[in-house]
């Protein structure tokens, strides 16, 4: 990254940063869009059985991970601040928290996951379906917390193409280790919706190995000698990447974990209602890489700007990425809105999932928009390492007020289903016009700092 003088040199290199990040963004979570879909067409309860597998995991793996992000400000400050001697230091000490995190996991899943499968009402074939698929999926647990932090890194460094290229080169490798395990060939086992777990977990350890190899072997990140030596555990350290992670993985974790409340809650209707909210969930889900992909851009950015003290041009790519991100979600809403049967035949050929999915798409079109504003301002705060408000608007934007109205109006109206997503554009509403007066008030505050 260089410091750049003219608002056209911001976008230029703000777009460089940017794409590469989408295309990662959008090839990681296709290895879930194909999972959801592969399953879906090899049967409605494998559909529903990943969907809600996939629901469980979302929220816990991006919660958790989201404490691994803060690597990337904190990477992007000492670079940005030219203290270069800290970045191998900081990242080994985020490697081994993430070794943590793992763990974490792991008890999580061996405590509570029947448990949460049990309070669903499921058909005992989803409901072995979604436990095995998570079986699956948790042999990639560790290589997905560590690449977070690897990732974490080359990005703080503006090196986005490089996380880009090594996702696209394994993207194929997971689709064809979802058509060996779910279908049964080349002599492996036909495992339906339960192969597609073990195919993404196969994944990660890829990743995982491919980035290693890059980092140790490619400029400019041997320079940094990561992994040359291996220091101590540093509590300060820890300490520093908690305290700045945890309120951005609490915030990742209210946001995300919303919509497994409300697959927690639809589960008193049919296999069929939970397959269509799980089809437009996944779908919205995929079109929401796009502001994800703005706001991981704007931290990294506005980090390097804030670490070297201008704050005017940290202000400049706030408006540049929110911007961006609005007009896109306008074009990608009419788009939905428009297209809606056809993206719903991408997930079933059931009449009745299609209409549904379809009807879900409506409102997962509506709630694009806010999306595109909520995001990439998280994304600026946390450049600006303003996280512990963030945290707390984010809870109550989306549990104290998207969750009970979603479920009164399913309960008390005429919307059915269909209320939890009234709840759901209401939460990201509100979240979006409270973070942004937040951002306001952090550019203020450091405009202010600056002149004195």
């Amino acid at each position: 990254m260089i410091e750049t003088a003219s608002t056209r040199a911001k976008v230029r290199q703000f777009l460089l940063i940017l794409v590469p990040i989408l295309v990662t963004q959008l090839a990681m979570f296709s290895m879930t869009f194909l999972d959801t879909i592969m399953s879906g067409r090899y049967g409605a309860d494998d559909l529903a059985g990943v969907a809600v597998g996939s629901s469980l995991w979302f929220p816990v793996y991006t919660g958790l991970s989201g404490i691994l992000l803060s690597i990337t400000p904190i990477v992007g400050h000492l670079i940005g601040g030219k203290k270069r001697d800290g970045v191998s230091f900081s990242v080994i000490q985020g490697v081994y928290v993430a070794l943590l995190m793992s763990i974490v996991t792991y008890i999580m899943g061996f405590l509570f996951l029947e448990k949460a499968l049990g309070l669903m009402s499921l058909e005992d074939n989803v409901r072995r379906i979604a436990f095995e698929y998570l079986i699956g999926l948790s042999i990639g647990i560790l290589p997905l917390y560590m690449t977070a932090i690897l990732r974490g890194f080359i990005d703080a460094l503006g090196m986005t193409r490089t996380s880009m290229i090594i996702t696209l080169m394994t993207l194929p490798l997971n689709g064809l280790f979802n058509y060996v395990l779910i279908y049964g060939k080349f002599g492996f086992p036909e495992l339906g919706g339960v192969g597609a777990g073990y195919a993404s977990g196969l994944t990660y350890w890829l990743i995982l190995f491919i980035t290693v190899w890059i980092i140790l072997r490619h400029e400019p990140f041997s320079t940094y000698r990561i992994f040359h030596r291996l220091p101590r555990p540093n509590v300060a350290k820890w300490k520093e990447i908690f305290v700045l992670g945890l309120p951005i993985g609490l915030s990742i974790f209210f946001e995300t974990s919303i919509f497994s409340a409300v697959t927690l809650l639809m589960s008193e209707y049919s296999t069929n209602v939970i397959a269509a909210h799980q089809a437009a969930i996944n779908f919205a889900s995929l079109t929401y890489m796009i502001p994800l992909s703005i706001s991981m851009a704007l931290t990294i950015v506005i980090g390097f700007e804030s670490g070297a003290g201008r704050f005017h041009d940290a202000r400049r790519y706030s408006w540049i990425g929110i911007m961006m991100a609005v007009g896109v979600a306008s074009v990608g809403t009419i788009v939905i809105f428009t297209f809606r049967d056809a993206f719903a035949y991408l997930y079933s050929t059931d009449p009745e999932v299609l209409e549904l999915t379809a009807g879900f798409l409506i409102f997962a079109a509506i709630f694009q928009l806010s999306d595109a504003v909520q995001a990439p301002v998280q994304g600026a705060l946390r450049g600006y390492k303003d996280v512990n408000v963030t945290f707390i608007m984010t809870m109550i934007s989306y549990w104290v007020i998207g969750l009970p109205l979603g479920w009164a109006l399913a309960r008390w109206s005429d919307m059915g289903p269909y209320g939890y997503w009234v709840g759901l554009i209401t939460g990201l509403t509100c979240g979006a016009i409270t973070l942004s007066v937040r951002l306001r008030i952090v550019q203020r505050r450091k405009t202010a700092q600056l002149a004195a």
